[in-house]
């Protein structure tokens, strides 16, 4: 009894410790907080010593924000005697960089730390603080010590398909920084424009900066429509050093990107001698990836020499990211100068043509005492020798390059990618597809557990991507990357085990307080209803909850929109016939998510036991085989939520009915994204078994009509009597050349077996 009753003290101190810290709603959370009786307040009044010119930089932007949120300033003076109201810096050498410390009394505040640590401590002020009345804030006393667990915490935004000006890309970079982030990788260059005035090159702008019309709607929409908008724009080398200036002053640093060998019509659109044939381009009006890309001969390397000279002037960070991704060999394959470079070489194919283009490029970057880094396709053929890597197509190249001894910036596709929905399509704006919640971020391990002690050395950290195909505007790229910068900074700076989901969302629920204060437009998709799902022998069990909200969840079965006098849900829905469930949450007086709509058809295969001989891709598994059987039909444009995804394996499963009963058909949903190297699959076969052991096939489809169908492929039964249903679905195999991903595996996604 003895022992149950300190494990039932030990859970309650630990639970305690975990939600205590009310008062210090900070994000990313602080390695150790104590928490006193008593506040500080803030007025004109209050005083500061700034020590240097760097700390007097991080008082004045503390004071801009009081200015704007609060209505007043506080002094900054020389020298400092003791007394109330005062805040004291004092300047450390730490051996932790970006340590701080800071001690918060009725009296005065104590901050010490080197000038990056004061930057992040004066963030945490601002967190901290809390309206008091006209021209007045407050803090309440507590004490901070704090450190970041990795060195690159970083965020990515291309401006090659949607430009933003020089103001919007300062903000970009004041919300890097406000979550002590310090790494803004600039995406400049792409086929759809090339954003950076190079001198010696005045066309890259001149034509490359602007395209004659835009995708309108999603990409995976035939026929695809655009429109005939002049759209571009693109930075003076001018505004380039005030931006890196500003962003010196954010304790940020920038990582230029400049795409090669690959992503280059707007490149070659400004000058085709550096191309594979010579043709006439013009920068992409399409999202995806393009054959014309630079001709792998000596001229444009020191085409791209030059470019390269002129850029790194400009950006005094360590790092010069090249790209290096996606890059077809179909014009290479065929180009005379590429297939002279290769024999000259003793080159073994274009793979190699490509690392060898990359190596010259690292010599051109070295030169200047730069590192380069580029994504993980630069490790295929050999990596070069000093290069970094954004593993980005999962974690595994990430892991290859560690093992290698090169520094690896983690960056998956699954958790990283904040161009993917973060909540329900029907109430989120238009994405590029995938699902990528703030909890899905937040769960984001960046260091694989594969790599040794000594390999885990060369991560230096992890950074969130904004690809902008689908966001027009700087408002909606705000939308994508809040709240999710959030949970990803914290991954990023705190310690893993002082992580915690429920806890983290306590903080952000008060953090949207903030966020609403500062005018950002954030995703408010935490506060959508969200629902689950469980087998019945002949349906669905339906289960809803809400994210952050503490409102109660109402919900309609008669296809009307849920208000205040709807049924309140208080247990499991169950579904054992064709309807639509819509439900939102609400507080005595509002509506307070948007609504979900969740469509189910029941058919005989719903909510059976089902079995799968090989395992999706862990990336495009949610749900496991029951998603195959759960009643609920894939959305277009897709999401990874509802479909399961095989990387060049088949989908092999077994469905038990549970007795013997008549068939109709067999409908096998299926996707097509080729841009995300999704393809049909080569055939779908349907076999039958009494005994679930020996199975004879009944039916088969090849491509040609999987192709016909579409998406919903229906395969005649004929009448067949069995307990077991087998379907085979064969993956398409190998991407062909000219397609995007040539030479790797396809993608198969598959949705719902509807067994009639």
């Amino acid at each position: 009894m003895k022992f149950v009753f300190v494990i039932l003290s030990l859970c309650f101190v630990i639970c305690i410790q975990l939600f205590a810290q009310t008062n210090v709603n900070v994000i990313p959370k602080p390695v150790n907080v104590k928490e006193y009786k008593g506040e500080f307040i803030f007025n004109s009044s209050t005083q500061v010593v700034a020590i240097t010119e760097l700390t007097n930089e991080t008082v004045n932007q503390f004071n801009d924000f009081l200015n704007l949120y609060y209505g007043f300033k506080i002094n900054i003076i020389k020298d400092s005697k003791p007394g109330k109201g005062k805040i004291f810096i004092k300047l450390t050498k730490d051996s932790i960089p970006g340590y701080y410390k800071i001690r918060i009394d009725s009296d005065e505040i104590e901050i010490s730390g080197s000038e990056v640590g004061i930057c992040y401590a004066f963030q945490t002020l601002k967190q901290l603080l809390k309206p008091a009345g006209k021209n007045l804030a407050l803090i309440n006393s507590c004490e901070i010590s704090d450190f970041p667990r990795y060195q690159w915490r970083g965020m990515h935004l291309d401006v090659s398909r949607h430009f933003v000006n020089v103001d919007s890309v300062k903000k970009y970079i004041d919300y890097i920084s406000f979550y002590k982030m310090n790494v803004f990788h600039w995406h400049l260059t792409d086929d759809q424009g090339w954003r950076i005035e190079i001198k010696k090159y005045p066309n890259l702008t001149k034509i490359g900066g602007y395209r004659n019309g835009t995708l309108i709607g999603s990409y995976s929409v035939t026929p695809q429509q655009f429109d005939t908008i002049r759209y571009g724009g693109y930075y003076t080398q001018q505004q380039i050093k005030d931006v890196v200036e500003y962003a010196k002053k954010k304790h940020v640093t920038i990582v230029p990107e400049i795409e090669m060998p690959g992503h280059a019509l707007a490149a070659i659109s400004s000058y085709p001698e550096y191309s594979c044939t010579n043709g006439k381009f013009e920068p992409a009006k399409l999202w995806g990836v393009f054959d014309d890309v630079f001709c792998a001969k000596d001229s444009t390397i020191n085409f791209l020499t030059d470019i390269l000279n002129e850029v790194m002037d400009l950006f005094p960070g360590e790092y010069i990211h090249v790209g290096g991704d996606e890059c077809p060999k179909t014009r290479w394959k065929t180009c005379a100068n590429c297939q002279n470079v290769i024999k000259r070489e003793g080159l073994k194919d274009e793979a190699q043509l490509q690392s060898y283009f990359i190596k010259r490029i690292e010599k051109v970057v070295n030169s200047k005492g730069k590192k380069l880094i580029g994504w993980d396709e630069i490790l295929e053929g050999g990596l070069a020798p000093n290069a970094a890597v954004m593993s980005w197509r999962g974690i595994q190249g990430g892991i290859d390059a560690a093992k290698q001894g090169h520094y690896v910036v983690m960056t998956p596709g699954s958790h990283c990618y904040f161009d993917h929905y973060q909540g329900s399509p029907k109430s989120e704006p238009l994405a590029i597809g995938g699902y990528t919640t703030v909890e899905k971020v937040y769960s984001y391990e960046p260091t694989p557990t594969e790599l040794s002690a000594d390999e885990q050395k060369y991560i230096l950290g992890a950074q969130g991507n904004v690809w902008t195909e689908y966001m027009p505007n700087f408002k909606h790229v705000e939308h994508m990357i809040f709240p999710r910068i959030c949970a990803l900074s914290e991954v990023l700076w705190s310690q893993k085990e002082n992580r915690n989901w429920d806890e983290f969302k306590i903080r952000l629920s008060k953090q949207f307080i903030l966020l609403d204060k500062m005018g950002i437009n954030y995703s408010k998709a935490m506060y959508e209803v969200s629902a689950s799902f469980s087998p019945l022998n002949d349906g669905v069990s339906v289960n809803l909850k809400s994210g952050l909200s503490d409102g109660k969840i109402l919900y309609t079965i008669d296809n009307s929109e849920p208000n205040i006098n709807s049924t309140v849900f208080n247990n499991n829905i169950y579904v054992k016939n064709d309807l639509t469930i819509k439900t939102a949450c609400f507080d005595s007086k509002k509506q307070l998510s948007p609504i979900l709509e969740q469509s189910f058809v029941i058919t005989k295969s719903t909510g059976k036991k089902i079995t799968m001989a090989v395992e999706p891709n862990k990336s495009y598994n949610n749900g496991g085989s029951f998603t195959l059987v759960d009643g609920i039909v894939g959305k277009i444009p897709w999401y990874s939520k509802e479909w399961l995804g095989f990387s060049g394996d088949n989908l092999d499963a077994v469905i038990d009915l549970g007795k013997e009963e008549n068939l109709q058909s067999v409908i096998v949903d299926v996707l097509l994204a080729e841009s995300s190297w999704i393809y049909l699959p080569e055939s779908i076969e349907v076999f039958i078994s009494n005994d679930g052991i020996n199975f004879i096939s009944v039916s088969k489809v090849d491509n040609e009509k999987i192709k016909a169908f579409g998406r919903a492929i229906e395969i005649p039964m004929g009448n067949s009597k069995t307990r077991y249903v087998k379907v085979f679905v064969k993956n398409s195999g190998i991407i062909p050349a000219g397609k995007s991903g040539e030479g790797h595996n396809a993608w198969l996604f598959v949705d719902e077996i509807q067994i009639r």
